[in-house]
């Protein structure tokens, strides 16, 4: 691992590095706020998963996720959104390649060699974070945005047990029923439609579920509703009677703007299932 940068931020160290992933055969960068508390031992870990076009750079700066994670001595982890780099396969469509890995291990070719991002967030970045600083493996929460959100969602209800709670900022949810899924997964997965469901959070919903706390926030003005179709996630939830807090904000769009705005109390939440 190397260091990019690192930057004193709300008391703690807001760091940027680089490694390489053995699961996504190349290099890999990311954000790792750490608040004062890291100094006399492991904090709890926040995982924050980004949308298409975003790198670990995008959240970082926009999110302001860090003072609020600072009055709660929680750090918080940016990873980029896909592998990247020479020989690295890409598209000229922005949902798609460097920017759109979606969470998923990808099978079909050209993709597999690189993209696998699922594995890359729970067993290479993972081993990079618990072995080179002082964090708590047994207390992590995860967020995300868009695509991210459908990450955090998906990696939630696929890995139970390792997060005490999760939340999403307008989240993908119905992927499998979206353009912003039924594209990405023919391209990384193949025709086999049935092996989408693995990736999509209402069908994940409604076979799993999570145990724990869940909290999810869509703007009404948010002018990718139809591709996100949070009304599926909503009634999977309904249907199964899991433990969730689901909000429509009124006048919000998909911006930083309105996830910053409701950063603090996303951070507040995952504070008191880390802590419980």
């Amino acid at each position: 691992m190397e260091t990019i940068s690192e930057n004193a931020c709300f008391g703690g160290t807001q760091g940027v590095y680089t490694h390489r992933s053995e699961s996504c055969d190349c290099d890999m960068t990311f954000g790792l706020f750490m608040p004062e508390e890291a100094q006399h031992g492991p904090v709890p870990l926040l995982w924050y998963l980004s949308g298409l076009t975003c790198t670990h750079e995008n959240a970082m700066t926009k999110a302001g996720a860090q003072g609020w994670a600072a009055d709660h001595g929680i750090a918080v982890v940016f990873p980029d959104t896909s592998p990247r780099g020479e020989g690295v396969a890409d598209d000229e469509a922005y949902d798609l390649g460097q920017g759109a890995g979606f969470y998923v291990n990808a099978t079909e070719a050209p993709w597999s060699k690189h993209f696998q991002m699922y594995d890359y967030i729970t067993k290479d970045l993972t081993s990079v974070l618990f072995n080179a600083f002082a964090l708590d493996e047994t207390r992590q929460s995860i967020t995300g945005h868009s695509m991210g959100g459908h990450g955090a969602l998906t990696l939630a209800m696929r890995e139970p047990g390792r997060f005490a709670s999760v939340s999403a900022f307008s989240p993908i949810c119905n992927p499998t029923g979206s353009d912003w899924g039924k594209k990405q997964f023919s391209a990384y997965l193949g025709s086999n439609e049935a092996s989408w469901s693995a990736h999509d959070a209402s069908a994940l919903m409604a076979e799993k579920g999570f145990d724990g706390p869940m909290l999810i926030d869509t703007g009404t003005q948010d002018q990718f509703l139809d591709l996100l179709r949070p009304e599926t996630l909503a009634e999977a939830a309904a249907k199964r009677r899991q433990q969730i807090n689901f909000r429509m904000q009124p006048g919000y769009d998909h911006s930083y703007f309105f996830v910053s705005t409701f950063m603090e109390e996303h951070i507040t939440f995952h504070a008191e299932a880390l802590y419980a």
